[in-house]
């Protein structure tokens, strides 16, 4: 008998925005820009894509490409779903 599985999507558990913070800040500690716009990506899915896409000014298909795994959204974009999440971009130096 074959065991019935059902996909699995994080986006519908990732509703605290510390949780959210805690993910995008993991994902851009490790420097993978497919983690940083996959995190992004789960993150905007949780909040609305419509509404995060319309905050950003993209449309909501653009959206969806560059936040794909395969995604390599321009600055801009990224700046702007950024600041329509909530988020702000810093830096530290590293030594």
């Amino acid at each position: 008998m074959p065991i019935k599985t059902t996909p699995f999507d994080a986006a519908r558990y990732l509703t605290a925005p510390e949780a959210q913070a805690e993910l995008l800040s993991d994902a851009l500690e490790s420097g993978d820009a497919g983690y940083i716009a996959n995190a992004l990506g789960l993150i905007a899915r949780a909040r609305g894509m419509s509404d995060v896409a319309r905050g950003a000014g993209v449309t909501r298909e653009a959206l969806y490409k560059s936040l794909s795994s395969d995604g390599d959204p321009k600055l801009t974009t990224l700046l702007g779903v950024m600041k329509s999440l909530g988020f702000k971009l810093t830096a530290e130096a590293i030594r």
